[in-house]
């Protein structure tokens, strides 16, 4: 039967989803996971998205210039009414009123050419203004607008929606305004402010600009967000979620069921732990978490391509715990070897009468055996077709002892004395190296007499040695600096493996890899 976690049956599965379905799939993946980081990003990014605008400030050295918001408005229209409701935001009563009251009073001004001098001062709000306030007249709302402006820095209603630093934003405007300065009473700034005296001499237009274009959409970011049952802020996310997770859910089941029928051993929940990650779809919590599934479906509807990335992470993983696995291991082994020392199973090796745990497997002196096997390969196949440079090695050696000798040296000068002496040793060598090969050939052959006196002649040398060793008191010496030794290679060597060692057989692996795929193409 074809395992479910082989590259082949994981081919199968594949062919089994048509590729649209699959893109479609990713797609609606995607679309359900902006939607996700839009509605985490949405409460500390209302400002943009309620105003459509942001404000730069631009500083060079002592230089500083803030570039004016209307110049900066990236969105058309405004968001947030459209997606407050999704977070139970409401316009905070005291100071969506104080809005209004400055929104009649611009109306009052404007109903009065004497008062602007013929300017146009602001466009007007869509904030409709109700029939008993028509009649109030420009002192009435002026001193309104006092009250409310000392109610608002007193109370500090933007403390609710966490934007205390908004109303203390407008404090210092007001009080660089009026003032001049930051460190003036605020308080003492609205009253100046909002007064007919105050307005007429600076213009009615001037100063109802800025606090249009400056007060006023500091004052709008506030707002007021109920709180459920739960002891939570209201969020009805879940409600737009809701259709993503049906089809999720449905996909899921859909899936997993097919693979429990394709293959036989594969129980449907084994099936759902084969696509542990479309779990991340169907969690109602931690949703920042579908990028997982999401580079996943994406990687299988061949939208992205993952290969790469995949292979650079697990290179990089194995880089990673390499080291600490090789230094473990090699450590562990090293550990071994003292622990065998220090409890005395060199001697035991030595001393093969005291191993009486020893279990011999095949009745077999393996020393023996190893030692006829290798010797056998050395006299029948490396010595006879290494022989002419071994002849040619000891004809050398020979010739250099005998130019040494003086009387050698005086023969020489005779005629065809050299010739015959390298007739002669040619001659002597070769007879000498075929008659030792014989000889050793012969001690070779399978002879029971010859088995014996090889072991007898190893195990005495055992014994002797151990017996030497032990009776001089140095064996316990020799364990001691045994172990002594490991320790040092442990410390300067396994402990000391640099990750740019890991490096290069990472990279080595890698070039190896590539050179398999380039032959199989």
């Amino acid at each position: 039967m074809t395992n479910p976690t082989s590259p082949l049956s994981r081919s199968k599965k594949r062919l089994a989803v048509p590729l649209w379905l699959e893109r479609f799939m990713a797609i609606l993946i995607l679309i359900n996971y902006l939607l996700v980081i839009f509605d985490l990003s949405y409460i500390p990014l209302r400002d943009f998205w309620l105003q459509g605008r942001v404000q730069l400030t631009v500083k060079i050295g002592p230089f500083e210039k803030k570039i004016p918001r209307q110049a900066l408005r990236v969105l058309p229209i405004s968001i947030a009414p459209w997606y407050d409701w999704v977070k139970g935001i409401e316009p905070y009563r005291s100071t969506e009123q104080y809005l209004e009251r400055v929104e009649q009073l611009i109306q009052k001004v404007a109903l009065n050419p004497e008062l602007i001098e013929g300017k146009q001062i602001v466009p007007k709000n869509k904030l409709a203004i109700k029939p008993s306030e028509k009649s109030d007249t420009v002192e009435e709302i002026l001193a309104d607008l006092r009250e409310r402006s000392a109610d608002m820095i007193q109370t500090n209603p933007f403390q609710l929606a966490n934007k205390t630093g908004a109303l203390e934003t407008i404090k210092n405007k007001m009080r660089s305004r009026v003032f001049g300065r930051t460190d003036a009473s605020a308080t003492q700034a609205f009253n100046t402010f909002w007064t007919k005296e105050y307005l007429m001499q600076n213009g009615f237009s001037n100063e109802l600009m800025f606090f249009y274009q400056e007060i006023r959409p500091l004052i709008q970011t506030n707002y007021f967000r109920a709180w459920g049952e739960n002891g939570q802020p209201i969020n009805n996310f879940p409600l737009i979620d809701f259709p993503f997770f049906i089809v999720f859910l449905s996909d899921f089941l859909i899936r997993t069921r097919l693979i429990s029928f394709r293959y036989a051993e594969v129980s449907w929940f084994d099936a759902m732990l084969w696509r542990w990650y479309d779990v991340f779809l169907l969690i109602p919590v931690f949703r920042w978490l579908r990028i997982i599934p999401l580079i996943i479906h994406l990687d299988q509807a061949e939208l992205i391509n993952l290969r790469k990335i995949r292979g650079q992470a697990v290179q990089g993983f194995v880089a990673i715990i390499a080291q600490d696995m090789t230094e473990v291991l090699v450590i562990r082994i090293i550990d071994q070897i003292q622990d065998l020392i220090r409890q005395g199973k060199l001697s035991e090796l030595l001393n093969k009468q005291q191993q009486k745990a020893y279990i011999d497997i095949n009745e077999k002196n393996e020393i023996i055996e190893i030692t006829r096997i290798v010797s056998q390969v050395m006299l029948e196949k490396v010595l006879p077709q290494i022989k002419p440079d071994v002849e040619k090695f000891l004809i050398y050696n020979i010739e250099q002892v005998l130019n040494q000798s003086t009387p050698y040296q005086q023969i020489q000068v005779l005629p065809g004395v050299r010739s015959l002496q390298t007739q002669m040793m040619n001659q002597i060598i070769g007879q000498l190296y075929e008659r030792i090969l014989d000889a050793l050939q012969s001690l070779l052959k399978k002879d029971p007499i010859f088995d014996e006196l090889l072991e007898n002649l190893v195990e005495n040398l055992r014994q002797t040695t151990h017996q030497e060793m032990t009776a001089k008191r140095s064996f316990s010496t020799i364990e001691t600096l045994l172990t002594e030794l490991m320790e040092e290679v442990k410390i300067n060597y396994v402990t000391q493996l640099s990750q740019t060692d890991i490096d290069r057989i990472v990279e080595e692996t890698r070039a190896l890899r590539q050179i398999n795929r380039l032959d199989k193409k």
